[in-house]
C-alpha cells in the first residue's frame, strides 16, 4: 500500500522483522484462505524512523540512564515519562501522511465511511525472533475516524516504554533499541457470539479433542474468565459432540455507543433473558469452527489457541487470532480419560471453588467422624464449619448439601485451593460411602467414577499463561493500578504458596483459622485455667508467620469472629458460650470484646497483636474490628486496646469491618474514629437483603447479590463518607472477582482498594487495570 504500510495480503509468517508476530501470523491466515477480518500493518520501520525522525532516542537514552529496574517508583515514572514524550510528539508529515492514506484507502475497500477498527500493537526483534512479548503491549477497540487513528497508533507506540515492558526486556538483556513496534489495525467485529477453540484439549491434553468454549458478545469475556462459557468437546475425526456443558452465561462484553462495555444478558433489547440458559452455538456453527479449527492446525502443523466471533450482521465466522497452545503436557498414563468410558452425572451444585479431583468420598455426619477423612478423599458432608478445617486440608475436593458461594465452606476451600462445589442439596443422601466420583467444580458436577484427568496447573487462576517465566517476574510484568489490591489469608502455613503473587498487603488476615488449627481452646477458658499464655503465643506465632514474609506491607488482621456456635466447638467452649436462636446477628464481634463474659479473653487477643509489633518489630500489622453496630462500643474496644498498649496512631492504623448497616448510616461519625474500612459484602449484602448468605435457595433465586442497587447505594454512601474525612475504604468479599461490572463499579465509586481470594488476585488486577484504562480514555474523549 505504502512504504510504512503492508495490507495482510502482501505479508506471512516469515515478515515477522516486519509486522510483528502478530501482524505475521494475520497475513499467514488470509494468504491462506482463512477468514480473517480485513485489515493491514503499520511497519515497524515507521516506528523506527518515528523516534529517529523526532529525535526521541537521545532523550530516551538519557531518561532511562542509570534505572534501576528494582526500584517500582522509579521505574513507573521514567516508564510515564518516556510514553508522555512520545504521545506528545508529532508524527513526521511523510508516515503521517501514509497512515491517514492507508486509513482513507482501507474505508474504500470495505466500503464504509470511517470503520470502526481494532488497533493492536505487534511488537517485534528483528535479531531476537525468539523473544516472546505477548501481554505487554497495548489494544484499543472500537476506533474511528482519521483523529483517532493517528492518536492510538502513538498509544501503540508508547506501550513499548511501559513498566512491565521495561522490566522485561532488563532482565531478559534485550536491547531496548532493538526491540520495534509495528501497528495492526483490523475491522471490528460486531460479535454476536465469540470465544476460543483448542484443537486439543488443553485440560486432559488429549490430542484426539477439540474444545471449544463459547459466549454471547465479545471474546474478552471469555478470555479473561469474566463469565463461564458453554463448552463443547468434540471427536477429532468425527466431529461429533463427546460432551457439552451449557452454563449461565450471565453477562457480555458487546460494542456501546462510546466503546465496548460490560453488561447483564438479561438486557432484553440486545439479546433477551431467555440467552442467558440457552445454547450459544447451533450445530451447524459448531461444525464450522471445527473444520477451520483443522484447517489452521494444519497449516501451522501445530495444535493451536483460536480466538473466534461470529459476526451479528453478517453471521458469518471470522478468525480473530491463532497461536500454538503453549500448555500441552505429555499425558500420564494413570490419569488418561477412557476413550470408551461414559460420563454419568450424580448430582450438581454450585462451582465454589473451581478445579477437578477424583477420589473416595467420605460422608461426614458429625463432628465424631472427622477422623474418618484420609488423605486424597473427597469431603461430603450438610455443610462445613471451622473444626472441619483439619479434615478439608486432607481432602482432595469438599462437596456440601447446603451453602452459597460465600459460605465457610466455599471460602475455606478457595484458599486451601482445593475444589468444592456447594449447594448440592442431597448430595450426602446420593454419593455412597467409599465410592470414588470426579468432582468438576468448574462446572459445578460430580461424576460417578474416575472419568476426568486429575493433572492440575499450579498457576494462579485467571492467567492464560505466564511465558515460562519466573514467579518475581510475573509479579513484576503485572499491570499497576491506581485501585491497591490486597489478598485474604486465613491459613498463616499457605503464606509461602501466595506471596509472589502480586497484591500490596494482606487486606484481611482472619484468626479464625488460628483459634481452631493452633490454639484449639476457648479464650476463657484459658484464662480461667492461668494459660492464656498459650493463646498469646500461638497467635502472635500465626500472625508473624504471615508478616515477616511480606514485610513492608501491611496485614491487616481481623480479631476473633466467631459466632457462639462456632466459639463452642473449641475446648471449653460449652461451657462458657450460651445458645442463641440466630448466631449470625448474635454475640459477636466488637460486642464480644466489651462484655464481662469475653473482656479478657480479647485482652489476650491485645496481647498477641502487641507481641507481633514490639517484640518482633513487625510494626506492618493492623487490626480489624468485626461486625462493628455502634460508635459507642468501638469507641469502649479503642480504651481496651490502648490499655494494653494498641493505641491507634500514625503507626498504629485501626480499620473496622463495614458490614452492618448502621455503619452506613452512620458513616461520617465512624470515619472520625478510624483510619479505615473493609466492606464485608457478604454480611452487608446478608443484611440489607435480610437473605441469609448460606442458604442454597436463596442463593439460586439470585437473593444474595452484591449487585442490588440497595447495596451498591450503601457502598456509595460509605465511600463518599470516609473519602470526606480523609480514610481508605476497602471490599473483602469475593464480589469484585467474580461479577467484573460489579469491580467497575466500585473503581467508579473511588473505592481504594480490594481485597480478594489468592486464586483470584491476578485476575482481579488485571480486570482493575483494564477498567481503570477505560476510565482514563473516555475522561481522554470528553465522556
Amino acid at each position: 500500500m505504502s512504504k510504512y504500510i503492508k495490507s495482510f495480503n502482501e505479508i506471512n509468517k516469515k515478515d515477522i522483522p516486519i509486522v510483528g508476530g502478530k501482524g505475521a501470523n494475520l497475513g499467514e491466515l488470509t494468504q491462506n484462505g482463512v477468514n480473517v477480518p480485513p485489515g493491514y500493518c503499520i511497519t515497524s520501520s515507521a516506528y523506527k524512523d518515528f523516534i529517529t525522525i523526532s529525535n526521541l532516542q537521545d532523550k530516551i537514552k538519557e531518561i532511562m540512564n542509570n534505572l534501576d529496574v528494582e526500584n517500582s517508583v522509579e521505574l513507573q515514572i521514567k516508564s510515564k515519562t518516556i510514553r508522555e514524550l512520545i504521545i506528545n510528539s508529532s508524527i513526521p508529515d511523510e508516515i503521517n501522511s501514509d497512515i491517514e492514506n492507508s486509513y482513507i484507502q482501507f474505508s474504500k475497500e470495505i466500503n464504509i465511511e470511517n470503520p470502526y477498527v481494532a488497533i493492536r500493537s505487534s511488537a517485534t526483534a528483528e535479531d531476537l525472533p525468539e523473544a516472546s512479548f505477548a501481554g505487554q503491549q497495548d489494544t484499543y477497540l472500537e476506533i474511528s475516524g482519521l483523529k483517532e487513528v493517528l492518536e492510538y497508533t502513538k498509544k501503540c507506540w508508547a506501550s513499548l516504554w511501559t513498566a512491565r515492558a521495561i522490566y522485561y526486556r532488563e532482565k531478559q538483556s534485550f536491547d531496548h533499541f532493538d526491540v520495534s513496534l509495528s501497528v495492526v489495525v483490523q475491522k471490528m467485529v460486531n460479535s454476536q457470539k465469540s470465544g476460543v477453540m483448542f484443537t486439543a484439549n488443553p485440560v486432559n491434553n488429549n490430542e484426539n479433542e477439540i474444545m471449544i468454549n463459547a459466549s454471547w458478545g465479545l471474546g474478552e469475556a471469555v478470555v479473561s474468565g469474566a463469565v463461564t462459557p458453554d463448552e463443547y468437546i468434540l471427536d477429532k475425526e468425527s466431529i461429533s459432540i463427546k460432551e457439552k456443558h451449557i452454563s449461565d452465561k450471565n453477562i457480555m462484553i458487546i460494542k456501546k455507543d462510546n466503546g465496548v462495555g460490560t453488561v447483564e444478558v438479561s438486557v432484553r433489547d440486545y439479546l433477551g433473558f431467555e440467552k442467558v440458559k440457552e445454547q450459544c452455538l447451533e450445530h451447524e456453527e459448531i461444525e464450522k469452527l471445527a473444520k477451520d479449527g483443522l484447517a489452521i492446525e494444519r497449516l501451522y502443523n501445530s495444535y493451536q489457541d483460536i480466538e473466534w466471533a461470529f459476526d451479528k450482521d453478517t453471521k458469518n465466522l471470522y478468525i480473530l487470532q491463532a497461536r500454538p497452545i503453549t500448555t500441552l503436557k505429555e499425558r500420564e498414563k494413570e490419569v488418561e480419560e477412557k476413550k470408551d468410558v461414559e460420563l454419568r452425572v450424580l448430582t450438581k451444585g454450585l462451582g465454589a471453588s473451581p478445579g477437578i479431583s477424583s477420589g473416595k468420598v467420605k460422608i461426614i455426619k458429625s463432628m465424631d467422624e472427622i477422623a474418618r477423612v484420609k488423605d486424597g478423599d473427597i469431603l461430603v458432608t450438610v455443610m462445613t464449619n471451622p473444626d472441619m478445617v483439619p479434615a478439608m486440608r486432607k481432602a482432595k475436593a469438599v462437596v456440601t448439601d447446603e451453602g452459597g458461594r460465600t459460605c465457610h465452606a466455599a471460602i475455606v476451600s478457595r484458599e486451601l485451593g482445593i475444589p468444592c462445589i456447594v449447594g448440592a442439596k442431597n448430595a450426602s443422601e446420593i454419593l455412597k460411602e467409599g465410592q470414588i466420583v470426579t468432582v468438576d467444580a468448574t462446572r459445578g458436577i460430580i461424576y460417578d467414577g474416575k472419568v476426568l484427568s486429575e493433572k492440575q496447573k499450579e498457576e494462579n487462576k485467571g492467567t492464560k499463561q505466564t511465558l515460562g517465566l519466573t514467579e518475581d517476574l510475573i509479579y513484576k510484568l503485572a499491570p499497576i493500578t491506581a485501585t491497591k489490591i490486597y489478598m485474604n489469608l486465613g491459613e498463616p502455613s499457605i503464606i509461602n504458596k501466595y506471596k509472589n503473587l502480586p497484591f500490596e498487603g494482606i487486606g484481611l488476615m482472619r484468626t479464625e483459622f488460628i483459634f481452631t488449627n493452633m490454639v484449639g481452646v476457648h479464650p476463657m477458658y484459658l484464662v480461667k485455667t492461668g494459660q492464656g499464655d498459650i493463646l498469646i503465643n500461638k497467635m502472635a506465632e500465626g500472625i508473624t508467620k504471615v508478616a515477616q514474609e511480606i514485610y513492608p506491607k501491611p496485614v491487616v488482621v481481623r480479631l476473633s469472629d466467631f459466632r457462639t456456635n462456632e466459639f463452642r466447638g473449641l475446648k471449653g467452649g460449652d461451657e462458657v458460650e450460651p445458645i442463641e436462636n440466630n448466631p449470625m446477628i448474635g454475640w459477636r464481634g466488637v460486642s464480644r470484646y466489651i462484655s464481662d463474659e469475653y473482656k479478657e479473653g480479647f485482652r489476650l487477643e491485645c496481647k498477641a497483636l502487641k507481641k507481633v509489633r514490639e517484640e518482633y518489630g513487625l510494626t506492618n500489622v493492623w487490626a480489624m474490628l468485626p461486625f462493628v453496630r455502634t460508635t459507642w462500643e468501638l469507641e469502649k474496644v479503642k480504651e481496651i486496646m490502648a490499655s494494653e498498649g494498641l493505641k491507634q496512631s500514625n503507626n498504629f492504623k485501626i480499620w473496622i469491618m463495614a458490614e452492618v448497616p448502621s455503619v452506613i448510616f452512620a458513616a461520617e461519625e465512624f470515619a472520625q474514629l478510624v483510619d479505615g474500612f473493609s466492606i464485608g459484602s457478604n454480611d452487608l449484602t446478608q443484611l440489607i437483603m435480610g437473605a441469609d448468605r448460606d442458604s442454597g435457595i436463596l442463593n439460586s433465586m439470585g437473593y444474595f447479590d452484591e449487585r442490588n442497587m440497595a447495596v451498591k447505594r450503601a457502598i456509595k454512601i460509605l465511600i463518599e463518607a470516609a473519602h470526606k474525612y480523609g480514610k481508605t475504604v476497602s471490599i473483602c468479599g469475593q464480589g469484585p472477582s467474580q461479577y467484573p461490572e460489579f469491580a467497575e463499579f466500585l473503581v467508579k465509586s473511588g473505592i481504594d482498594s480490594m481485597s480478594v481470594n489468592p486464586d483470584t488476585v491476578d485476575y482481579t488486577r488485571r480486570l482493575v487495570a483494564g477498567v481503570e484504562q477505560r476510565i482514563i480514555m473516555n475522561k481522554i474523549r470528553g465522556l
